[in-house]
């Protein structure tokens, strides 16, 4: 990941914010299996739920102001 960033930082003059997610998709899944989503229905949204999950987490890092 850290040559992607690198890359990403030669041809890209923004801030670039690095979100650990790692354990989003587990996440995504355990709540939808607790919302008792079933099986297809998981398939189809666990992938949009760990997004919105990583853009949460980018979100309230700068709400509190670190990065």
């Amino acid at each position: 990941m850290d040559a992607f960033v690198e890359a990403l930082r030669s041809t890209f003059s923004g801030t670039i914010h690095r979100i650990d997610e790692r354990m989003t998709t587990a996440q995504a899944t355990k709540t939808l299996i607790a919302a008792d989503v079933s099986r297809k229905k998981r398939k189809d949204v666990v992938d949009k739920m760990a997004a919105a999950l990583i853009l949460d987490t980018f979100l309230a890092r700068r709400r509190l102001g670190s990065s």
